[in-house]
């Protein structure tokens, strides 16, 4: 993994204001609308789920037929993208997104850390 390169610059919008305008783009471009949009959108997290496995898979070997496929970078993408397609799929369901997600973290560092 590359625990020694320095951290990236943050981006330019923040994270809110990026996912608010990602959410808008796919609005403006979603073949289906309504209910079946948002469930399509939140399915849409198995998928990059199932992309970050097969990163694992890939980076560790563990298929002999393919080998080596993938790099821990790779995971790492991977990962962003379940991260970021949570976060929209938060924002599809509510226009609150920041602050529930802000409230749930709360609520599990509080429970997990005991503060």
């Amino acid at each position: 993994m590359s625990d020694h390169l320095p951290p990236p610059p943050p981006p330019a919008a923040g994270l809110w204001d990026s996912v608010d305008d990602l959410c808008g783009w796919l609005d403006a471009n979603r073949p289906a609308d309504g209910r079946e949009g948002l469930l399509l959108r939140i399915i849409k997290l198995s998928e990059e789920v199932g992309e970050v496995a097969e990163a694992v898979i890939g980076a560790t070997g563990q298929n002999p037929r393919k080998g080596t496929t993938h790099t821990w970078d790779d995971v790492q993408a991977e990962l962003c993208d379940v991260a970021l397609t949570a976060l929209i799929a938060l924002r599809t369901l509510t226009p609150d997104a920041r602050e529930v997600f802000t409230g749930h973290l709360e609520r599990v560092r509080r429970r997990s850390l005991g503060d």
